[in-house]
């Protein structure tokens, strides 16, 4: 019989301790300690991933030596391709051989289905869709809406990682996914599914088969009701890439951020569109988030903005109405609401305008969230285009900041958004003055840049 010893663990950030406590030491959280049973015997137990030793760099029974930096060479391993552009971005240019992915998402948002999609366009790789969650003909039901087909995509419904090492072991796929990693159970560790050191253990035991057979491993992971992903900590520090995918399930777009990437960029951004038959990419999303815009109405503003390292054009509506209540609302869906109360005191004190007995209501076109200030000059004229009732022309966007005393502050990249303005049909653009002067004559590419320094003179060349 194996020694049982009971454990008290942190479901928070997987800290560990030999009794129960109230508050955690390490990430303060209150009544996060739950206990687990282990089961102290041989990681190396009988079905569980191991190395033969010849494969072991160094032999076994030698242990590593340290090398000079400059004696390291380095070994340029080509990326799978994964057929999806969107994925590809955000992964650096695709999979790298023995990496180890966690996608994260809300339930329902198209984790399964991009994963799936994903595994079904690789048809010159041996792929194992590992399922905790589905049965096959769930899969397979999935598989014919997305209107696929793939030769060499084998469907494994299995929670015991042992088991799934022993098929691994026969089959020999190019590529694993495993939906999802909280429903993964392993022998070895004698607490239920899902908890902090069942998560641990399997993920310990796919990261050493990823990097040992240098097969790319996909995983899909819940979140917790705050966005983070559900388990310990640690589960983020082990992988290679997290990726986030983000979206409002009554809205058609999908985004898929990254949060971790030791193989490229965190600054990357993916966008899909949720379709009948799967997830489409979107190559331009500007010229999507402005096909429905009507040039003749008052309070749309149309903002330059950064998503990533992409440059996105999106649509700023505003509807400015007198309060019918004693204390006017104000709303932003897709905008900070706190920031959007700091212009509205900006415009009331630096340009007189009389906001205070109107109640305001923000939103960005598409259902997006965005953060960045260079929307804060399109914010303002929305607002002040709808109190007024005066259209903005469809030929004009603005990007940039407005400071606390109304002065037009400089944005970061304005190239790329001046880039993506023109290629859209754009004639004029606000820029703060501070960017107008890397600008040349106050023209970029055929495009009219108007350099301002203060708000008036936004509003007085918008207005009037």
């Amino acid at each position: 019989m194996a020694k049982l010893k009971t454990m008290y663990f942190c479901q928070s950030c997987g800290a560990q301790s030999a009794k129960w406590i109230g508050r955690c030491p390490s990430c303060g959280e209150w009544n996060t300690y739950v206990e687990e049973v282990i089961q102290k015997e041989d990681t190396q137990a009988a079905g569980s991933w191991k190395t033969p030793a010849s494969t072991v760099p160094g032999g076994q029974g030698k242990a590593a030596r340290p090398k000079v930096i400059n004696d390291i060479a380095i070994e340029d391993e080509p990326r799978y391709d994964t057929l999806d552009g969107e994925l590809n971005r955000v992964l650096g240019g695709g999979l790298v051989p023995g990496s180890l992915v966690l996608i994260g998402g809300e339930p329902g948002i198209g984790k399964s289905t991009l994963m799936l999609q994903i595994a079904m366009k690789l048809r010159h790789l041996k792929v194992l869709y590992i399922s905790g969650e589905e049965s096959e003909s769930q899969i397979k039901m999935r598989a014919e809406r997305l209107g696929e087909q793939h030769p060499q995509l084998y469907i494994l419904t299995e929670t015991n990682t042992q088991n799934i090492f022993k098929q691994i072991d026969t089959l020999q796929p190019n590529l694993v996914v495993v939906d999802s990693i909280q429903t993964m159970h392993s022998q070895l560790v004698e607490s239920g599914a899902g908890s902090v050191s069942q998560v641990r253990e399997c993920t310990a035991e796919l990261l050493k088969f990823a990097k040992e057979t240098s097969v790319p491993v996909l995983l899909i992971g819940h979140i917790t009701k705050d966005g983070s992903i559900a388990g310990p900590k640690i589960l983020e520090h082990m992988v290679d890439t997290v990726l986030q995918f983000e979206g409002d399930r009554h809205l058609s777009y999908r985004i898929l951020r990254t949060t971790k990437n030791r193989f490229g960029s965190t600054s990357e951004l993916g966008i899909y569109e949720m379709q009948g038959d799967g997830l489409r990419e979107v190559s331009n999303p500007s010229e999507i988030l402005l096909s429905q815009r009507a040039e003749s109405l008052s309070g749309m503003a149309i903002g330059a903005t950064l998503e990533g390292n992409r440059p996105l054009l999106v649509e700023v509506q505003a509807l400015v109405t007198p309060a019918t209540y004693g204390t006017p609302q104000r709303s932003a869906t897709g905008f900070d609401a706190k920031r959007l109360q700091m212009l509205l005191a900006v415009l009331e004190k630096r340009s007189g305008l009389r906001l205070g007995q109107h109640d305001v209501f923000l939103n960005i076109a598409g259902g997006l969230r965005l953060d960045d200030p260079a929307l804060d000059a399109a914010v303002c004229a929305a607002v002040v285009s709808s109190l007024n009732d005066l259209p903005i022309p469809g030929t004009v966007c603005l990007a940039a900041e407005v400071g606390l005393s109304g002065e037009i502050r400089a944005v970061s990249r304005l190239d790329q958004r001046l880039a993506e303005a023109e290629k859209l049909g754009f004639k004029e653009m606000y820029v703060s003055e501070f960017n107008g002067k890397n600008l040349g004559q106050g023209t970029h590419s055929g495009m009219r840049v108007q350099a301002v320094s203060r708000l008036d003179a936004v509003l007085a060349g918008l207005f009037g």
